[in-house]
């Protein structure tokens, strides 16, 4: 699998744009912690990269993975859960068999608590 798998998506969207509004985040807390990620001057991107996870018979993709955030500076992905608990489980296994079929790929989930913590201190500064 590994590279050739690795679909690159257009809608990279680097901090240096500093256009925010043009981002259609899926949810209010991306945008939150798009701005926490600026607030403490950490470059970003914005769902840069799809990874499939499984293909079908016919080499079709049946199941990718897209993370929230690429922090290229350190090279690792952020993907938030702070939604639905519900979807931890399988947010889980996706982080899981990413890191099976990408091991290079450097990648960190933030739960609820992770997600509070960090708003709690950038609404604190």
């Amino acid at each position: 699998m590994g590279k050739n798998l690795l679909k690159l998506r257009k809608n990279t969207y680097p901090k240096e744009d500093k256009n925010i509004k043009k981002i259609k985040f899926a949810h209010k807390s991306e945008e939150e912690f798009s701005k926490i990620l600026d607030f403490y001057k950490i470059r970003w991107k914005y769902e840069p990269r799809t990874f499939i996870l499984d293909i079908d018979e016919n080499g079709n993709p049946e199941v990718s993975f897209t993370p929230d955030f690429y922090l290229p500076d350190i090279n690792l992905y952020i993907e938030l859960t702070t939604l639905n608990q519900k979807l931890v489980t399988r947010k889980n296994y996706k982080i899981k068999k990413l890191r099976e079929l990408y091991p290079e790929i450097n990648i960190k989930l933030f739960y609820k608590k992770d997600y509070n913590s960090l708003l709690f201190k950038y609404i604190n500064k």
